[in-house]
């Protein structure tokens, strides 16, 4: 009988031994002498390779000759328990076919270390590395415990339009969708560029948010979801900043802020959990690594660990305070009293900064911050207005090492403040008469918040740079693979 194909995962996890089986993966490593050969080999399916005991005697020089790190191959043989440190078992190589050859001297990923820079210039191959096969591993898990999460608790998944002809943010930062000849567009007799001549016969762009969009179906649905790419043409080369990037985006039906809050935390800690339970052997991998990085640095300027970080957030209730409050803790503390802030804080209306959100979670807190009621005029044109004629009904989760990872609001459910706060921001009201609609037919109090994948990402793997937890990043000059 033909013998099943396995992974790599599967076999070291079965806990059988003296069987016969088939396996299939890429050559990390191969090491040994002239009578026996040891073949380190990954699949893809784990962080940890299985070994491959090839005795030479058996096999023809041509063959293992051809099997060199990178190479694909296809192995049968006995699986038993390993005589040697480092695995529990291993295969005893009977059959060996070299399927894809990778030439020695050429072979971009070596079995050295190399600077995650380098690896961004062979993006195509860095999966083959441990550090990104395991982040890569991980924003699958936490892409289905997102699903998972929103159909346990009675979201609707809404396919948003990528292209679109509002600005959700009214930022105006947005890349543009034309069919028109770049050289010789068709003009008005004003002339400017006549968009009805134009595919969809209006201007458009990519969307920088399905929010708008998923308002909409939550009045009607009652809770939904977005789940998808989202740009920007913020000509921003951070490490935090993305063109093209995935974000999680509910909208709920009859939520106040509170709702929101609650909602956000026991999103946030689900999907660490999830994380903690399922992804514990590349997440210790990650880990590793980073406390070897952490060497180099000076005692204060150590991060956390990074599994002791995620238990950070899952064993603390999140603290809830005004921007007002975080205003005054911020002013009046030590950091900024002797000018160690970048950006000192001045008094209230300043726009918070990511050194202000670490220093209230790290610092003042320890523990993740919501905070809420933030000046209206640094926030979208779409939040709820409060009382005080000041601030809006927003809020934002901070985290230890990331500053903000959600921002959201309760929903500005009046028609009359909703058109008057979009003529005081520039926003053509005109434009906007779909969105309008849910507040003149059936309005009702809604709130949403907003999750970037990529900054999630940054969050659970550890990685400094949210290029490296993205397969292919688009940042300015750069839309490479």
């Amino acid at each position: 009988m033909k013998t099943k194909k396995v992974s790599v995962k599967d076999l070291l996890e079965s806990g059988e031994c003296n069987k016969e089986v088939e396996i299939s993966g890429w050559v990390r490593t191969k090491r040994g002498n002239k009578q026996v050969n040891f073949i380190a080999l990954n699949d893809g399916s784990t962080i940890n390779n299985i070994q491959v005991v090839v005795e030479t005697e058996n096999f023809s020089e041509e063959v293992l000759k051809k099997i060199t790190t990178g190479a694909a191959i296809h192995v049968q043989g006995l699986l038993v328990e390993s005589s040697g440190s480092g695995q529990a078992r291993e295969i005893q190589a009977k059959v060996l076919d070299v399927l894809g050859e990778a030439d020695p001297d050429k072979y971009p990923i070596q079995p050295k270390k190399h600077s995650l820079e380098f690896l961004r210039e062979v993006a195509h191959l860095r999966f083959r590395t441990n550090v990104f096969g395991a982040v890569f591993r991980i924003r699958h898990a936490m892409a289905f415990a997102i699903h998972q999460y929103f159909n346990e608790h009675g979201f609707y998944y809404l396919h948003t339009p990528l292209i679109t002809a509002s600005d959700c943010e009214g930022a105006g930062e947005m890349f543009r969708v034309t069919t028109l000849d770049p050289k010789n567009p068709p003009l008005t007799e004003n002339g400017e560029v006549d968009y009805k001549q134009d595919f969809f016969g209006r201007a458009t762009n990519l969307t920088v948010s399905g929010q708008l969009e998923g308002e909409l179906g939550a009045m009607a649905l009652g809770k939904i979801y977005t789940f998808g790419p989202t740009f920007r043409a913020e000509n921003s080369n951070t490490t935090r900043h993305l063109s093209e990037f995935w974000m999680i985006e509910p909208e709920m039906a009859f939520y106040d802020l509170n709702d929101n809050m609650d909602l956000a935390e026991d999103f946030l800690k689900y999907l660490i959990k999830y994380a903690l339970e399922h992804c514990m052997d590349d997440l210790k991998f990650l880990s590793a690594r980073l406390q070897e990085e952490e060497k180099t640095k000076k005692a204060e300027e150590r991060s956390m660990e990074l599994i002791e970080k995620l238990n950070f957030v899952l064993t603390h209730d999140f603290e809830r305070l005004s921007y007002t409050e975080a205003i005054e803790i911020l002013k009046n503390s030590k950091q900024n009293k002797s000018g160690k802030f970048q950006y000192p804080v001045t008094g209230w209306g300043v726009d918070l900064q990511s050194e202000h959100e670490r220093y209230l979670v790290e610092k003042h807190f320890k523990k993740p911050v919501i905070l809420t009621g933030y000046p209206k005029e640094i926030k979208a044109f779409y939040m709820k207005q409060n009382p005080d004629g000041k601030t809006v009904a927003a809020m934002d989760v901070l985290f230890p090492q990331i500053g903000e990872i959600i921002g959201g609001s309760q929903r500005e459910e009046d028609y009359e403040k909703l058109v008057n706060r979009m003529r005081e921001v520039g926003i053509p009201v005109e434009s906007m008469s779909y969105y309008l609609d849910t507040r003149r037919y059936g309005s009702a109090v809604h709130s949403g918040f907003g999750l970037g994948f990529e900054r999630l990402l940054l969050f659970v793997t550890g990685m400094g740079n949210i290029r490296d937890v993205i397969p292919f990043p688009r940042t300015p000059k750069n839309a490479e693979f």
